[in-house]
């Protein structure tokens, strides 16, 4: 999760002229290739996408897997060469249907999880913590599949804390979708 050197600053507008297939970020205008996840991750993240859209069936969030663009620090008049900032979130929960458009979401999604993986470890634990801290994403889940833990930050008066982990048979509250929780041995199983 190096940046890739570059001549100038990458924005949006770069973003969008690239191929669909190249998977890519860019933080604060620096470039950085994503690579295929591994099965593990893939496993986990369908697991929890599914068991979140289930509980979403008929009402106002939407979530979103990656490849998904969200644009954090976008304003309501920037154009995508304005855009310096844009991340991939394995999972993206968006409640207000006014963030997103037809490239993705512009602003902070309400839930972000990500799913480590040995290239995204550091890259998810401080580089995006710190991105989606600022940007104001209300809960942040990062989900390691080795330990089988899932950390949750909760954003209070617009800092995050010290996280709630939760192990393989704990039950884990969606603090942003009211009445929704995940249990996670089925999360954890077979992986």
């Amino acid at each position: 999760m190096t940046p890739i050197p570059q001549e100038k600053p990458c924005t949006y507008a770069d973003l969008l002229e690239w191929e669909e297939d190249v998977r890519a970020e860019i933080i604060h205008g620096e470039i950085r290739m994503l690579s295929a996840p591994l099965r593990i991750h893939q496993k986990v993240l369908r697991k929890l996408f599914l068991k979140i859209g289930n509980y979403l069936e008929g009402k106002t969030c939407e979530i979103y897997s990656a490849p998904f663009d969200v644009r954090l620090f976008q304003e309501e008049d920037d154009t995508p060469y304005d855009v310096d900032t844009v991340v991939e979130p394995d999972i993206s929960v968006i409640c207000d249907p006014s963030k997103l458009d037809d490239t993705g979401c512009k602003g902070a999604p309400d839930l972000i999880i990500e799913i480590l993986s040995p290239t995204t470890h550091r890259h998810d634990r401080l580089t995006k913590y710190n991105l989606y801290q600022r940007a104001g994403v209300q809960e942040y889940w990062i989900v390691d599949p080795d330990a089988q833990v899932v950390l949750v930050h909760t954003l209070e008066e617009g800092q995050y804390h010290s996280p709630v982990a939760y192990n393989a048979t704990a039950t884990v509250p969606v603090g942003v979708l009211e009445g929704c929780s995940i249990e996670l041995p089925p999360i954890f199983s077979e992986i």
